[in-house]
């Protein structure tokens, strides 16, 4: 396995190169203009509850020490879409669309990498041995800690400008990633071993978690791109989205506000 945990943070540090990376970090925009991407992921995220559910997750694995780590790892991001729809409502693009108009660009041409992001990754891991599920994981989680430490500073500014916390995109979610035990020691990963046909198909499998990613990159950039030529009013300015998200706060449903059941 050590082979592959060296090719996972080799194709992190190619990920963290990507432009959208760049444009996260981009100071001639505003925090909230870099957050444009947001509503695209919407997909991605609501999809990896199920994801962890009912393709990571195998319950009746007794005396698979591989499925077992996974199955821990995939209750610890259970219920995170949570977070997600709360800085959702508080950015307020929950005013983007309306009713039907959400199904087609959910499921429209600007959102298919992410889409696909959540098909290809059920079927990968379908087809995977308990310790190929464990590279997934740790490609999936890498590839996150590439994404949220930015999302962390743009987090922090809105807060310091608007007093809004952004828990999901914040330091609210990212303890709980800091917290994860993944899918185990590193040191105790690298000393799996794999045969030869198990390597190369694991390798294989990397890969595509991380080509997926890419593709999910370049189209949340180009989202938000789209969105910011447009001028498109989707993303209230720091002063607007603190009466925004006070207001929401009065007609949240109750689900919405009980975040802090996540484990």
């Amino acid at each position: 396995m050590e082979a592959v945990l060296a090719a996972i943070n080799e194709r992190k540090q190619a990920f963290a190169k990507l432009p959208f990376f760049e444009f996260l970090q981009d100071e001639s925009l505003e925090p909230h203009e870099r957050l444009a991407f947001y509503p695209a992921m919407a997909h991605w995220i609501m999809s990896f509850a199920d994801l962890n559910k009912y393709f990571l997750r195998a319950e009746a694995t007794a005396g698979d020490a591989h499925q077992q780590r996974v199955n821990v790892y995939s209750h610890e991001d259970d219920d995170h879409w949570r977070l997600y729809v709360e800085d959702f409502r508080k950015l307020g693009f929950h005013q983007m669309l309306d009713g039907a108009d959400w199904l087609g660009f959910l499921w429209g041409d600007e959102t298919r990498a992410n889409r696909m992001l959540s098909y290809r990754l059920s079927h990968l891991i379908t087809g995977a041995t308990s310790v190929q599920r464990i590279a997934i994981v740790e490609a999936m989680e890498e590839a996150a800690n590439v994404f949220f430490p930015l999302t962390l500073r743009l987090a922090e500014q809105i807060r310091e400008e608007t007093g809004v916390e952004l828990r999901y995109l914040g330091h609210f979610h990212f303890n709980l990633e800091a917290e994860h035990t993944g899918a185990g020691d590193h040191d105790a990963l690298a000393q799996i071993e794999l045969d030869d046909a198990t390597r190369r198909r694991t390798l294989e499998m990397v890969g595509e978690v991380f080509d997926l990613f890419e593709d999910w990159a370049d189209e949340v950039l180009r989202f938000a791109e789209t969105q910011l030529s447009k001028r498109t009013p989707m993303l209230a300015p720091p002063a607007a989205a603190a009466a925004a998200a006070a207001a929401a706060a009065t007609a949240r449903p109750e689900h919405f506000i009980k975040v802090s059941r996540i484990m």
